[in-house]
């Protein structure tokens, strides 16, 4: 059997085909190149049964992956992260069947070690010595730590204003990192000149084509956890919009290898309200979004004014019957604070913007009582200290704890 069952890169606007053989960044006519696999031969040769066993990471999935030598496999332990029910949120929102995919538990803090991950290892394969791509902060972190694990040199620019754990994690790295007084859009451009100047590898946002199958994996696990059955609504907080592109492939790829069956999932692409340009070329019917001036949001990883792929994230969601939303700054910190004090589980604000929406969609009656809903948390809340203010009372030695609202009602201590 082989480790993979990849075959070629495919176009999706002109079904042009390339090698996966060989390095490949957008297609001739502009488009993002998609990773094609021989299903057929596939689901002939694979089988649910054969995942009994594997590692609990996004590599149980070798045959559905572009990497064809476990030899160039470059991991840190990534994927296969809990999906986690939130009866408490639920409940307050009315949906008692809510869960939630936590990507802030892969290495990293974030599921951009996914990409990186799958990317890194076929850049491998490719034999790329040194990389280049611009950043909101956390992709660029995993994409340098992953490439130090693989021995490949990277180049990293970055708003100013991107999150400063996220630029720490790119300095220990070792890679080169440079911040730009502007939006992603302008670190792209310095990216793309440096990708002219030193012939590096670009691995903006699918410039590359692998960043999407590492993605997709999320996919893949939502359909295994649940017992190879569907949820019915899996809200993504979108940016580039890669993990819902990403996760749409992986349900059709598992419908064709006849894993699953049935009606796929609506997809529900969240923005922040000061970003948001998805969100309005859905509200408009639009096949492509427009560039969003000004933007400006605390959910910075979703702060993506245009992105090239967004024909795809409206592809998906128009295909599956889904919709976009837009939630405002202080609806998803508020949400943030809720999520936490309820679950315990402390998301990153653009998780937060996915419960915020879930929150308003079950509201109006989009989302049903009955209905399986899954919301992706894609980052570790600590990565964003500025969302969340803390003024505890400063105690003397051998000072009184303030009472609290369980003790000011006489409740036990616990």
């Amino acid at each position: 059997m082989l480790f993979s069952y990849v075959s070629h890169l495919e176009c999706p606007k002109c079904a042009a085909s390339y090698s996966h053989r060989e390095r490949h960044q957008l297609c001739a006519c502009g488009s993002p190149l998609l990773v094609r696999y021989n299903l057929q031969a596939l689901r002939s040769a694979w089988s649910k049964s054969d995942l009994a066993g594997r590692d609990n990471s996004l590599w149980r999935y070798r045959e559905l992956l572009p990497v064809e030598h476990e030899a160039n496999v470059v991991s840190l332990g990534e994927g296969m992260t809990p999906l986690l029910p939130m009866p408490r949120a639920g409940a307050g929102m009315g949906i008692p069947k809510l869960y939630m995919k936590d990507e802030g538990l892969v290495p990293t803090g974030s599921f951009k070690a996914r990409g990186a991950a799958v990317g890194i290892s076929k850049a491998k394969e490719l034999g790329v010595r040194s990389l280049a791509m611009p950043t909101n902060g956390n992709a660029g972190a995993a994409w340098a730590l992953y490439a130090a694990r693989a021995g490949i040199e990277a180049a990293v620019v970055m708003p100013i204003d991107s999150p400063v754990i996220t630029r720490a994690e790119v300095a220990i790295s070792g890679a080169r990192l440079a911040l730009v007084d502007g939006l992603i859009s302008d670190a792209g451009k310095i990216v793309a000149q440096a990708v002219r100047d030193e012939g590096l590898y670009d691995a903006s946002t699918l410039k590359e084509p692998y960043r999407i199958e590492g993605k997709k994996t999320m996919g893949l696990e939502i359909a295994e956890q649940l017992g190879w059955r569907l949820p019915d609504v899996i809200l993504y907080p979108t940016g580039g919009g890669v993990g819902l592109i990403g996760i749409y492939k992986a349900l059709l790829e598992l419908k064709e290898l006849g894993w699953i069956e049935g009606k796929l999932p609506r997809l529900v692409a969240v923005q922040a309200s000061g970003c948001a340009p998805i969100v309005k070329a859905w509200e408009e019917g639009r096949a492509e979004s427009a560039f969003w001036s000004e933007s400006a949001t605390v959910a910075f990883g979703i702060n993506v004014p245009k992105a090239l792929g967004d024909f795809l994230v409206l592809e998906a969601v128009y295909a599956t019957g889904g919709c976009a939303v837009a939630v405002g700054d202080e609806e998803l910190l508020a949400e943030q604070r809720q999520v936490a004090a309820l679950e315990g589980a402390f998301v990153c604000p653009e998780g937060a913007a996915v419960f915020a929406a879930a929150r308003r969609l079950r509201a109006s009656g989009w989302i049903k009582e009955e209905e399986t809903v899954i919301a992706l948390n894609t980052g570790m809340g600590i990565k964003y200290p500025d969302t969340v203010r803390a003024d505890p009372p400063i105690l003397p030695p051998g000072g009184v704890m303030p009472a609290g609202p369980r003790a000011s009602e006489g409740g036990e201590a616990r």
